[in-house]
């Protein structure tokens, strides 16, 4: 996928896909780089809506602006988690830093439960220590793993980490049996369960398992991101920036943005035009969930 940029830098959309809408709340997973800005024109996304979400922004290398309507303006950098909550509407901006040679990192997006989806604008910037155990080592960005608890506020028993493997090693990690979890592997191959991933490759384990497995099947540090959270068992329409429960909801959170009301606000300091939105398919969208559970 594109995103931004006059040369359009590519994205892989690996969430949602066919199989899956969601793994516990997390409804998107954009995995990008390492991108040479030199080529690419790096990241330039102008001032966007979003609602019933939230986004987390999580780098590898690089380093990232951001700007929103609430008033932020904070730095993405590696190792640091930018976490934004739509509620009812928010606008944001993305580019990358005229320091950066080389942008790499994940864009997720986290869905609003009925009951939060309209609620307050938020942002939380967030630098988790590390966590060393023997063969790996661990920042924990969202929930509560190896030890280690994030303070960021999710609506949803949430997990989000960083794990990196040393070359061949073997790591057995206790995970909650009422998570279901997803591991994107940036670099590798890395096995999980039975599963071989190859980098860009998301594995699925359900609920149950207590403890999870991963093995570095390569001679070099191996780098994934370990995703997880209770089941999310509402059906969501997901279009654009926008995340609602029905096609009339979209088509109105469009039109507010279209007619710049005051529901997304302003973001200052963006040099340039907000984006304006795509046209409506002829059709009425469909809401989407996971495939019936066992």
């Amino acid at each position: 996928m594109p995103l931004g940029g006059p040369r359009a830098m590519k994205v892989r959309r690996t969430l949602p896909q066919r199989a899956r809408t969601l793994i516990g709340a997390w409804c998107f997973v954009d995995h990008y780089g390492p991108d040479d800005v030199a080529d690419t024109g790096g990241m330039d996304v102008a001032p966007h809506p979003h609602t019933g979400l939230q986004t987390v922004s999580w780098l590898f290398s690089g380093e990232i602006e951001h700007r929103d309507s609430l008033g932020s303006h904070a730095l993405v950098r590696p190792g640091e988690l930018n976490l934004m909550t739509g509620g009812y509407g928010i606008s944001h901006s993305e580019v990358s830093t005229a320091r950066t040679t080389i942008l790499h990192g994940v864009q997720l997006w986290v869905a609003l439960p009925d009951q939060h989806r309209y609620g307050e604008r938020d942002f939380h910037h967030y630098v988790p220590d590390p966590v060393r155990i023997t063969g790996a080592e661990i920042r924990v960005f969202l929930g509560s793993f190896a030890g280690s608890v994030s303070p960021v506020p999710t609506f949803t028993p949430l997990l989000g980490a960083e794990i990196l493997l040393a070359p061949r090693a073997t790591v057995t990690l206790a995970v909650d049996p009422a998570f279901e979890h997803g591991l994107l592997v940036d670099r590798g191959p890395v096995r999980v369960s039975d599963a071989l991933l190859h980098p860009a490759e998301l594995g699925y384990t359900d609920t149950g398992d207590r403890t999870l497995t991963l093995t570095n099947e390569s001679d070099h540090a191996a780098r994934t991101v370990l995703l997880g959270g209770t089941p999310f068992d509402e059906q969501i329409v997901m279009w654009w920036n926008f995340i609602g429960r029905g096609h009339q909801e979209i088509v109105r959170a469009r039109e507010d943005w279209q007619n710049a009301s005051d529901r997304f606000g302003a973001v200052e300091g963006y040099d340039g035009d907000r984006l304006p939105a795509p046209a409506l398919p002829n059709a009425a969208i469909a809401p989407r969930g996971n495939p019936s559970r066992r």
